[in-house]
């Protein structure tokens, strides 16, 4: 008999074969790349209008989108990076254009007010791309907004592959079109979305498929996620019908979770009725981005916020908002912190005599170099979570440790930790670490499972974010603190 996830399988790969067969196709085999790629741009890419008729110029056929479309989705990453180097070197700003109007806006300062706005209105025309109109038009057509986040998501993907980051005119290309997509994923274009286990199957198969903080093991995972005592949001747009593009996962608990392993592994029947008088706090415990062109275009603070008005409407007597998140990259902090400690000399800044006594005895190795450097092996490895002693040693250490990567290292005088950042600018509070917090191999190899609670207090979150945003301040609670306390004791800073 076949199985329910493989019908799912079927019939979401029987769409897309359906619609890739709908596509229009050449009518003749391409001509040589570059040459075909110059023809094609001459013939889609239209001039500016002129200022004076901008409003009055009518838009060019829809057969250009579609034959733009068509071309970029047969080339191969590096023909698209080079068909869009060029597209953004040659059909981008009228620099001359530009240089003379930005002469005639400075002759025109001593004159009056209107003759000063309309200059300056004439030289903030000549400054759009030519490609932008192309941009806009494409997303008019069936299917164009996706294919424009594609586009943006191929563009990120190249740049850090390559040197292309450093072309400034691809750099102008990914902003016009984040700019643009911050306009049409604007939060009042999004339709907020409650994911059950009665959603189209294809939207189920999806929200599996994009977890990328606790992945989804089987059929029976997605259903008790989506079930009693868990709820599951996404944002969705009109003009990607069927595709979630943040999803957030929440659980419904009596206190603040502590732990991974209670919230993805603990199982409720879908017949299970939830009782009220046990959900006294909501977890956000997974916040996905489904959509690798939308990278930098806000959305999930947003969805966030409208996840609390909607737990607020349904559980009233509700106040406790707390995140249970992952900290990824502390681990790979860890081991350059201890390699440069090694390099360095500084063997006996980072633990206390008597720590680094009781790692020697559980390593069996030499004092100084050699224990340090066992210990950078040790945290290596997925081994010592299942050493009782080594966790008994280990947990002051890498707590205190941890609490100073959250607090005390930063990037622009910002969290260096993207989670950790997430949430502070939403105005979260930096409140509590978490031991033995999530013993997976993945957790372990990522934050030696330690997880970490942003509490939201909603009184307090837009003073919090006003303060880190602007003055780089981190709300943090008492416990924190005294960890970063006691690293920076050790650590003699």
């Amino acid at each position: 008999m076949i199985s329910q996830r493989l019908l799912w399988v079927l019939r979401t790969s029987t769409k897309c074969w359906r619609s890739r067969a709908a596509l229009p196709r050449p009518a003749a085999p391409r001509r040589c790349y570059s040459t075909g790629m110059e023809e094609l741009l001459r013939r889609v890419v239209d001039p500016l209008p002129a200022y004076e008729t901008r409003d009055k110029t009518p838009p060019p056929p829809d057969s250009h989108s579609e034959e733009f479309m068509r071309f970029y989705a047969e080339l191969d990453p590096e023909q698209r990076l080079g068909f869009l180097g060029k597209l953004s070197r040659d059909f981008g700003v009228d620099h001359g254009g530009v240089s003379e109007l930005a002469l005639k806006l400075l002759d025109a300062q001593a004159r009056d007010p209107a003759t000063v706005l309309q200059a300056e209105d004439r030289l903030r025309y000549c400054l759009t791309p030519r490609y932008k109109q192309l941009l806009n038009h494409i997303s008019r057509a069936e299917g164009g907004v996706k294919f424009l986040v594609d586009v943006r998501a191929d563009l990120l993907q190249t740049s850090r592959s390559s040197k292309s980051s450093e072309n400034p005119h691809i750099r102008d290309l990914n902003g016009t079109l984040k700019s643009l997509l911050s306009e049409w994923f604007s939060v009042g274009l999004l339709q907020l979305q409650r994911i059950t286990w009665q959603s189209p199957c294809e939207i189920l198969q999806k929200i599996s498929q994009y977890e990328a903080v606790h992945p989804v093991r089987n059929w029976t995972d997605i259903k008790r996620r989506v079930g009693p005592y868990r709820r599951c949001y996404a944002f969705t747009h009109s003009a990607m019908p069927g595709e979630p593009l943040v999803v957030l996962h929440v659980a419904l608990t009596e206190d603040i979770s502590n732990n991974i392993q209670s919230i993805v592994r603990e199982f409720t029947t879908l017949e299970s009725k939830e009782d009220v008088n046990k959900i006294n706090a909501a977890i956000f415990y997974s916040i996905s981005s489904t959509q690798a062109g939308l990278q930098g275009v806000e959305l999930g603070n947003y969805l966030i916020k409208r996840v609390v008005r909607e737990l607020q409407s349904e559980f009233p007597h509700v106040s406790q908002f707390s995140s249970l998140s992952p900290i990824p990259g502390f681990s790979a902090w860890l081991q350059g912190l201890l390699s440069q400690h090694r390099k360095d000399g500084r063997n006996s800044e980072l633990l206390s005599e008597q720590e680094w006594r009781e790692v020697e005895q559980a390593t069996d190795s030499a004092p100084g170099g050699p224990t340090l450097e066992a210990l950078r092996k040790l945290i290596g490895t997925n081994e010592w979570v299942h050493s009782e002693r080594l966790t008994r040693v280990l947990e002051p250490v890498l707590m205190r440790l941890c609490a100073w990567y959250l607090y005390g290292e930063k990037r622009r005088s910002y969290a260096l930790n993207p989670v950790a950042n997430f949430h502070l600018q939403n105005g979260a509070t930096l409140w509590r670490l978490n031991w033995h917090a999530d013993t997976s191999p993945r957790g372990v190899a990522s934050s030696c499972g330690i997880m970490v609670n942003y509490r939201y207090f909603l009184s307090e979150t837009a003073k919090n974010s006003g303060l880190y945003l602007h003055d780089k301040v981190i709300a943090t609670s008492d416990q924190v603190l005294s960890l970063v306390s006691q690293f920076q004791k050790n650590s003699k800073l």
